[in-house]
């Protein structure tokens, strides 16, 4: 299962969809209320439900007989699968070749640190900054892990019984704030510095998340290229981890770490800049493509 979030022209906030076998979006809360099934609109929100992937499904199934609900996609604007999540934590050095091109020791737990949710935007929505106030801005392809319910000191083999499903996201990254400050929120957190989409694809879609190509493009050239086998902490890991110190929430997202190639470390440097173009793609996944321009 795909879910999205979008708007038709007449819309005042986005509505969470899934994406049909013929290619059509549902608009699931519209559907539901022909059904008398309570869809809500936010991804957040549904994934807090019980039994959530059961009702989607029925609904789905009634959308598809009745037409009822059915937009065809270029139709739409599409957002973040999750637009609004309480939490974005993310994992650093979480490949060992990345740590490694940056001459940072291997790690023995996950090293966390946050992007503040207001830096979360969609597919095709632009990455902006103000150049007064960074000059190396970064990309970075990572595997979200989209949290699917309330996670409280998780063992490990229970640990994604608790995950609702996958997406991809670019931890952008201003690299003179970053290493300038001495500590990283700040330059993970710009607005818009944490695209992510263009859908969250259900766990039991992905048959191994822990084997799933990921790489990174920027105005077609490919600069990262790797796998999540590489992983130093895989998925259970990490959702383990993070449960241990605080409670994760329906639609929380982990950025699960970036491979190598990133541009600070490239000899030389591949910055970004106004009119540039990334793309990341990952397996089973898609890709995620936005563009790039100074506020």
């Amino acid at each position: 299962m795909r879910l999205g979030q979008y708007t038709t022209t007449d819309d005042a906030q986005p509505w969470v969809g899934v994406t049909t076998a013929d290619g059509e979006i549902v608009n699931l809360s519209e559907t539901g209320a022909e059904t008398g099934i309570a869809i809500p609109r936010a991804t957040s929100d549904l994934l807090g439900q019980w039994n959530w992937q059961r009702k989607v499904e029925l609904v789905v199934e009634y959308a598809e007989e009745t037409g009822i609900g059915c937009y065809d996609a270029p139709e739409l604007d599409q957002y973040a699968p999750v637009h609004d999540p309480e939490k974005v934590v993310c994992v650093g050095l979480n490949y060992r070749d990345h740590a490694e091109e940056g001459g940072n020791p291997i790690p023995d737990e996950p090293v966390l640190f946050s992007k503040f949710p207001t830096s979360v935007t969609g597919p095709e929505s632009t990455i902006t900054w103000d150049p007064d106030l960074t000059q190396k801005v970064d990309y970075e392809a990572e595997l979200v892990v989209v949290i699917g319910e309330e996670t409280r000191r998780v063992d490990e083999d229970e640990a994604l019984d608790h995950v609702a499903g996958y997406t991809i996201g670019n931890d952008v990254s201003a690299r003179d704030l970053q290493h300038g400050d001495g500590q990283w929120v700040r330059g993970k957190s710009l607005d818009s510095f944490a695209p992510t989409g263009p859908e969250l694809v259900t766990a039991d879609a992905v048959d191994a998340p822990h084997d799933l190509d990921i790489y990174a493009e920027v105005n077609g050239q490919r600069l990262q290229d790797s796998s999540t086998s590489n992983f130093i902490f895989g998925v259970d890991e990490l959702v383990s981890f993070c449960s241990q110190a605080f409670t994760l929430e329906p639609g929380d997202l982990i950025f699960t770490g970036t491979p190598p190639g990133v541009g600070v470390y490239r000899e030389p440097p591949v910055l970004l800049e106004e009119r540039d173009e990334v793309t990341v793609g990952i397996g089973e996944l898609g890709e995620l493509t936005n563009g790039c321009a100074y506020l």
